[in-house]
């Protein structure tokens, strides 16, 4: 089961005033300060943050060094060291505000970005806090941490164990070595097989991050662990990204991942892999139970798994008499409610898609998929592709997928 992220959308400036009181840190509670002083602190904060960043790439420790405040170097150069077992091919800061917080100290706001070697297209972007003091004319770094709600970066969390595949980049922390490579074989053998159901264009790669604990997971996702509880895994990643999209992030739940068979840690990472390939034609147009239908719908295809053996709570509901008198929609998708309703959601996704692909074909449901993501929003997505595509009606489809229930799960 997924979870699929989105990145943020940042509004643009009404005006000039407004853009500089963003950009000089004038709004707020700390004593306003003349424009052209708080102009040069943005741009020798940035100044300073650039040649950080390069000295990270470089993996030039004196020239990283030099941008910390003693007190706090032990600190960033742990992070500095566990960095090295990760490719990175990127590493910026861009400086979005600076806020005084004293005679020699200020708090900047930046966004962070990185890519991963043979992975990433475009930067995946995180917002940071961090804090710097003044002395003789210089900055110096005194902290660095994730902005509110922000996620945490793997490497905050402990050392970094790199697996590398044919196709997939596993990085693992607190992780037995034999899990994280047995990880990486399982999406090697996801990423052909989601190719072969889904034509578009993709990466045909994928990037696995594996926490030490559930808490450790929901910390990467910036919630909760408790979210994710029984969830064996959930992807990261911006809808309407279009083929520059960043790579998205596979996170793993190393608790609910742990205690699966291989069978259902296959069908896990396939299924996840599905997220990552449509993610360019994955789009707020999107329902979750097509979304999530067609990666369970690719996931199970030539397991031999029949109806019954991969829908048993909605088989039982059907069994009952308790026949769905509509698809699901996407607040039935919802973590952390009813485990059994959460279930028939995604079952009842799956079958609608597998029904598509039976009476319709194969590339017909990818040419559907594609068709809904590609409109402008979410109303009228569906119906306008059910015309388009499978010349159809909802409620033509919706009596087509109940009377499918019944005869699959009877």
């Amino acid at each position: 089961m997924a979870g699929q992220g989105c990145g943020a959308r940042r509004p643009a400036a009404a005006c000039l005033l407004a853009l500089l009181l963003v950009l000089t840190g004038l709004v707020g509670c700390t004593a306003a300060e003349p424009a052209d002083t708080a102009s040069r602190e943005v741009r020798e904060i940035q100044t300073l943050l650039d040649r950080h960043a390069r000295a990270l790439l470089g993996r030039d420790e004196p020239g990283y060094r030099a941008a910390l405040d003693p007190a706090y170097a032990p600190t960033a150069l742990t992070g500095y060291r566990r960095l090295a077992e990760v490719p990175l091919d990127g590493w910026t800061y861009r400086v979005t505000g600076v806020d005084r917080t004293g005679d020699d100290r200020v708090t900047a706001r930046a966004e962070l970005g990185y890519r991963l070697r043979g992975h990433d297209r475009g930067a995946v972007t995180s917002g940071r806090i961090l804090d710097l003091t003044e002395r003789d004319g210089r900055w110096y770094v005194t902290g660095d941490r994730p902005a509110e709600g922000a996620p945490r970066q793997l490497w905050e969390q402990g050392d970094v164990r790199t697996v590398r595949g044919a196709r997939a980049l596993v990085l693992g922390v607190g992780q037995d070595p034999e899990r994280l490579r047995e990880i990486a074989a399982a999406a090697d053998r996801a990423v052909p097989a989601v190719s072969a159901a889904w034509p578009s264009e993709w990466a045909r790669a994928v990037v696995v991050l594996v926490p030490g604990s559930l808490d450790a997971m929901g910390g990467l996702l910036g919630r909760p662990g408790a979210s994710y509880r029984g969830i064996a895994a959930v992807t990261t990643g911006e809808t309407e990204g279009g083929a520059d999209a960043p790579a998205d992030r596979v996170i793993v739940n190393p608790e609910a991942y742990g205690v699966l068979g291989s069978f259902g840690r296959q069908l896990v990472l396939t299924h996840e892999t599905v997220h990552v390939a449509t993610r360019a034609h994955t789009s707020p147009a999107t329902p979750v139970w097509l979304s999530e239908g067609f990666a369970d719908r690719v996931a199970y295809r030539g397991s031999g798994r029949t109806p019954a053996q991969a829908a048993p709570e909605l088989r039982r509901a059907v069994r009952a008499g308790e026949l769905p008198a509509r698809l699901p929609e996407d607040a039935d998708f919802g973590f952390g409610g009813d485990a059994e309703a959460l279930a028939r959601a995604y079952e009842g996704g799956w079958l609608a898609c597998e029904l598509i692909a039976e009476r319709w074909g194969e590339t017909e449901l990818a040419d559907f998929y594609r068709a809904v993501g590609a409109h402008p929003g979410r109303e009228g997505a569906v119906e306008k592709a059910l015309q388009e595509v499978l010349d159809t009606t909802p409620e033509e489809f919706t009596a087509a997928w109940r009377t499918y229930l019944g005869e699959r799960l009877r």
